[in-house]
């Protein structure tokens, strides 16, 4: 996996994580030497939030939103985003495979025995028709279609 740079902005923070890390320096202060159990301070934290009301979270919910105005002018100031490698157009295609060919041949008429039936259940039953075939039959199968 590709290491990430460095330089680039920590993400913004929502008011939740806000309003937890203020929990978090609260805990401390009060109980400095106390090992934290997450699951339990997690839960703790989400109850405090959800009986909060609108006007003590507003605090937060500002606290959260210049957080976003600053990291969005880090991020214009950290460069435009990288787009993924192009393809080469003019590289060609693979051919197609067997089961692929198969599946163009037989499909049309599995659709027409079962007209009601999904296209992952046309999927199903072609996966398992190619199963059944033998080794040679579905290499037989493939050199005739390629033909």
């Amino acid at each position: 996996m590709a290491k990430s740079d460095p330089k680039k902005p920590q993400g913004k923070m929502s008011a939740y994580a806000f309003f937890v890390q203020t929990c978090r320096e609260e805990h401390k202060k009060k109980n400095p030497e106390v090992p934290v159990s997450f699951a339990e301070f997690s839960k703790k934290c989400s109850e405090r939030w959800k009986t909060m009301s609108a006007k003590k979270k507003s605090k937060f919910d500002e606290m959260a939103k210049a957080d976003k105005v600053h990291y969005d002018q880090e991020m214009t100031d950290y460069g435009p985003a990288k787009g993924g490698k192009k393809k080469e157009p003019n590289v060609p295609k693979r051919p197609t495979s067997g089961f692929f060919l198969f599946c163009s041949e037989f499909r049309p008429k599995i659709k027409s025995t079962n007209p009601g039936s999904s296209i992952g259940d046309v999927a199903k039953k072609l996966g398992e028709m190619w199963n059944n075939l033998s080794d040679s039959e579905s290499s037989l199968t493939t050199i005739r279609l390629q033909n």
